[in-house]
């Protein structure tokens, strides 16, 4: 059995290099196993980036639809921020909350709508 290696110090977060959401999980990640960070951000670019279709700020409203059928406020809350920085309305996010309510049911709708009302609350759209 080898020694555990000594995580590495990753450097300190800038707009340019952080997680777009800002789940403090990642940064804690990748001080732990840079190389896991490393090896996931192709995917993530793929699957949260910039489409040849469909841009950040739909792709960022299917990803509030699952996040509020999961009940995980704080997700929807941080996808919800990202969409509003690629252009998303208040209109249009609590159009996709109500799109996501009807296949997901009530609880859905209360996560989604709970976490606009909270950036609401917070003056994200003045």
């Amino acid at each position: 059995m080898s020694p555990r290696r000594q995580p590495t110090k990753a450097p300190r977060a800038t707009r340019e290099t952080k997680n777009p959401y800002g789940y403090p999980f990642w940064e804690w990640v990748a001080r732990e196993d840079p190389e896991y960070v490393k090896a996931r951000q192709p995917l993530s670019a793929l699957s949260i980036g910039e489409g040849k279709e469909l841009s950040v700020k739909y792709r960022e409203m299917v990803i509030i639809g699952i996040l509020a059928f999961r009940g995980r406020k704080e997700g929807v809350i941080a996808h919800m921020r990202r969409a509003i920085d690629h252009g998303a309305t208040k209109r249009e996010l609590l159009e996709a909350v109500q799109s996501a309510a009807v296949p997901g049911g009530g609880p859905t709708f209360s996560t989604g709508a709970q976490a606009l009302m909270e950036l609401d609350r917070a003056g994200v759209f003045k």
